[in-house]
């Protein structure tokens, strides 16, 4: 069950629990993936979903190594 995260939610964890997130959710698109190329997957929009999650915790952490104060 893929959930949409909103990005207020993510900016309130921590680096350490933004970079399990990440690793949890990549695993999450790994396993879709494997399902869509056997033809079981049942919402492709899901692959989007996790990929936009993923990119939204990875800019949340950069700007916070740069020193961006959004």
């Amino acid at each position: 069950m893929v959930i949409l995260l909103k990005i207020e939610d993510l900016r309130k964890l921590s680096d350490e629990e933004l970079a399990k997130k990440i690793k949890d959710t990549k695993e999450e698109l790994f396993t879709k993936r494997m399902q869509q190329a056997s033809g079981t997957l049942e919402k492709p929009v899901e692959l989007r979903m996790l990929r936009r999650d993923v990119a939204r915790m990875k800019t949340i952490l950069k700007e916070r190594e740069l020193g961006g104060n959004k």
